[in-house]
């Protein structure tokens, strides 16, 4: 709840959410009562509910959408401006169509527009844009879901809608189960935690999905937790909506499926002391330092201070395997300390890491075809290969036609 409450007050109104059904769907979408707020025009995120799990592809689409409406919006502007309007307004409309793709300028002037647009007699092109008005603002979309949604049963969509490279946002509410389902294992599930479907600790580790995602090179990745970090949880939200391009943020989420000892009303402690042992990394992966020709990769979290078993411990879902198999959660639990030092070795490397300058001449650009042959199927004079233009050319009558 604190990281939706915090990013629709950075977004407001500009903002629509895809949510997937789940914890953040009960909550935040369940009649009587939705916790999503209105400004004093009665103006408020727009929210739509799809499955569990297609929230990506759900997004993705309300993305399309409006991308198709807003260049439609700016065709239409183009057009009018070829025509005898007010001066005032094509200041306005050629302003709008620089800043378009800016959260402020597209609002500044796009309010410009429509306050003008009221004072010039209508035409049917100027009612057309009228009938756009609300696309005049940019608009920021995300979508919402948790761990088993984003890990797991609809990794897939993920990850299809992040390489596509459009300009859309994913929230993942990190609880490392299947919390609304009951508090099931999933891919974000780590090593030697109880969690139904593995009783007995979890044998594998945890899916790194955010170093997987930083290996496409242009989409902002980043990991926060609210009561480790405030200061890094807005840069990441900032950036991230500012990026011109697919965006991914893990949120650490604790649940009540994760038995803290202390209670759920402790989470932002919780959250505190997962980073300060190592347990859950702060970092952020902004593209746009990479062509500026600086490191992408800041990690703002530091080393693990050595308090790793004693979180365990606070969480029943590790501390019960502690009483139930001793020498599991023994040997476990080493397992764990070990890969949470390599993890932070590994991304410390990566923070101090010079970015790679690679000089390339422009015939390598363009790429040279004068010195390559280019290979070709001999075909042979019989019926069957007497069609070099389909598929059926080069089957040397493997066909048996």
């Amino acid at each position: 709840t604190p990281y939706v409450k915090l990013l629709t007050q950075l977004c407001g109104e500009r903002m629509l959410i895809a949510n997937a059904t789940g914890c953040t769907s009960i909550w935040g979408g369940t009649a009587p009562s939705v916790p999503y707020c209105t400004n004093k025009d009665g103006h408020g995120p727009t929210w739509g509910n799809s499955l569990f799990e297609d929230s990506a592809e759900f997004g993705y689409g309300i993305l399309l959408g409006v991308t198709q409406r807003r260049n439609k919006l700016a065709d239409l502007i183009r057009e009018a401006l070829e025509t005898n309007i007010p001066q005032e307004l094509k200041e306005a409309m050629n302003s709008w169509l620089q800043h378009k793709d800016e959260a402020e300028g597209s609002r500044k002037f796009g309010d410009q527009i429509k306050e003008l647009l009221v004072q010039t007699p209508p035409t049917p092109l100027l009612d057309q844009i009228w009938g756009l008005e609300d696309m005049l603002t940019k608009k920021s979309v995300w979508s919402f879901g948790g761990d088993g949604w984003a890990y797991d049963i609809g990794y897939g969509g993920v990850d299809h809608v992040l390489a596509s490279g459009e300009d859309i946002n994913i929230l993942v509410m990190d609880t490392e189960v299947y919390s609304n389902t009951g508090g099931q294992s999933s891919k974000a599930t780590p090593l030697g935690s109880i969690a139904k479907f593995a009783a007995s600790g979890k044998k594998t580790g945890k899916k790194d999905m955010g170093r997987m995602l930083m290996t496409y090179g242009y989409v902002y990745v980043a990991s926060v937790a609210m009561g480790a970090n405030k200061q890094q949880l807005m840069k990441a939200f900032t950036e991230a909506e500012a990026y011109p391009g697919p965006s991914i943020i893990f949120c650490y989420a604790p649940c009540i499926n994760q038995g803290i000892k202390k209670g759920m009303g402790k989470s932002q402690e919780e959250s505190k002391l997962a980073v300060q042992c190592g347990y859950w990394p702060l970092y952020r992966y902004n593209p746009v330092l990479a062509n500026e020709g600086k490191n992408p990769f800041t990690l703002d979290s530091k080393a693990p201070d050595g308090t790793l078993q004693e979180f365990l411990s606070g969480e029943n879902r590790y501390n019960l395997l502690e009483r139930s198999f001793p020498e599991e959660s023994k040997v476990l639990r080493a397992q764990i300390e070990r890969d949470i030092n390599e993890r932070y070795e590994i991304l410390r490397r990566m923070a101090e890491e010079e970015p790679i300058q690679v000089s390339v001449s422009p015939s390598e650009v363009q790429g040279s075809s004068q010195d390559q042959e280019t290979e070709q199927c001999q075909v042979k004079d019989v019926p069957e290969q007497s069609r070099p233009n389909t598929g059926d050319a080069c089957d040397d009558g493997r066909s048996g036609s």
